[in-house]
């Protein structure tokens, strides 16, 4: 008696004895192991536990590339606020994980240079009116030969500097979120809010009251989780393989066991140092999850689909590690006889498992399809 047959008796026998239930209790006191291996089964026993017998069949299954990669959100959903001009942080009242809306009071900065700004801004404004007056009157003057080339065109010069300044100034203003037509009116601050770029979820807080900020310096970071996709790293040797519209099954192994379905949208067209390639993949339902950006990704994509001898996933019990399937035997004098048979397994979806090797396996060949595990399971 070779080992792996030693071992299914073992397995066996252990069930037998410390398995426990109504149902088992009726199947155990009849089961038994034969000399050579096989695992006795009454008529009773099989009808009881509604145990099922069937034959190998052709099934389809996936063909997949399996990669990693995370959650992402496009560019456009992404924005990192800074200032246009430095300045002290004068308040700050938002945390990491506020929900704000596009055009919301997120901090305000306080320097004296948008004071003296705003002093450019009104001088200017003050002075064009008259570099406007003594512009038009040297025109009319020109146009009867009473002034000057020369008069004229120190007029024109200095109206035209003159605007050019008051509109770079006035958009500066703007860009600051000042308004020019209160300057004009005399309302000068020393203080500027900054406003949200898009709606969403504050992700990073980079300051703290009166810290200073230059223009270049990160505020707040902004990320909009209303549209997110599967950004995957697939290696070289699969890239071909992949097509628009393949279908990902995914996971998000360090949150749930659950899995997700998405599609490929874009293949990228350049290699990354490690030698994979970026594809960017679309939920099939983002609305019902709530995945946070950064998430690392398990996935699988379909590339084809191949046949193969399947049985019911229930026929298949794992024993340490190693697949078994029940072949019957024989039925004789109202006894199945059970042999238990290790099979490699070659794929398997929801509902069934293929098997190899089944060339020890005829069409007519039967397996115990329900209530394996019952006898081979621990």
């Amino acid at each position: 008696m070779n080992r792996s047959i030693l071992k299914v008796i073992y397995v066996v026998l252990i069930i037998v004895i410390s398995s426990c239930g109504d149902k088992a209790q009726s199947l155990h006191p009849e089961t038994t192991v034969t000399d050579d291996g096989l695992i006795q089964i009454t008529e009773t026993q099989f009808k009881t536990n509604d145990m099922q017998l069937g034959k190998l069949e052709e099934k389809p299954f996936p063909v997949t590339v399996t990669v990693n990669g995370m959650i992402d959100v496009p560019p456009e959903n992404k924005a990192v606020v800074s200032a246009i001009m430095g300045g002290y942080i004068k308040t700050a009242p938002l945390l990491q994980g506020d929900v704000v809306k596009k055009g919301q009071a997120l901090v305000t900065i306080e320097n004296p240079e948008f004071v003296t700004l705003q002093q450019e801004y009104m001088e200017v404004h003050q002075q064009l009116t008259f570099l406007k007056s003594e512009f038009d009157r040297q025109q009319t003057m020109k146009a009867e030969n009473i002034t000057s080339q020369k008069r004229f065109l120190q007029a024109e010069s200095a109206y035209k500097s003159a605007v050019a300044k008051h509109t770079g100034l006035s958009r500066q203003l703007q860009l600051l979120h000042i308004s020019p037509s209160k300057v004009e009116n005399g309302t000068i601050s020393s203080v500027v809010t900054i406003h949200a770029p898009i709606s969403g979820t504050i992700s990073k807080v980079n300051i703290t009251r009166g810290t200073y900020v230059s223009p270049a310096a990160s505020i707040l970071e902004i990320i909009d989780n209303d549209h997110i996709h599967l950004e995957l790293s697939v290696f070289e040797k699969d890239i071909m393989k992949i097509k628009k519209g393949h279908h990902i099954n995914f996971k998000i192994p360090e949150a749930s066991t659950e899995t997700f379905k998405a599609e490929v949208y874009l293949v990228g067209a350049a290699m990354e140092e490690n030698r994979t390639i970026k594809v960017h993949g679309h939920l099939m339902d983002e609305s019902e999850n709530n995945f946070l950006t950064g998430m690392f990704v398990e996935a699988a994509i379909t590339t084809s689909t191949k046949s193969g001898m399947a049985l019911p996933n229930d026929a298949v019990v794992m024993v340490d590690g190693t697949p078994y399937v029940l072949v019957l035997d024989k039925y004789e004098g109202d006894y199945y006889y059970f042999r238990a048979q290790e099979v490699k397994i070659s794929a398997n979806d929801k509902e069934y498992t293929a098997i190899e090797p089944t060339d020890n396996f005829s069409p007519k060949t039967q397996f115990l399809t329900k209530g394996a595990f019952g006898l081979l399971g621990i």
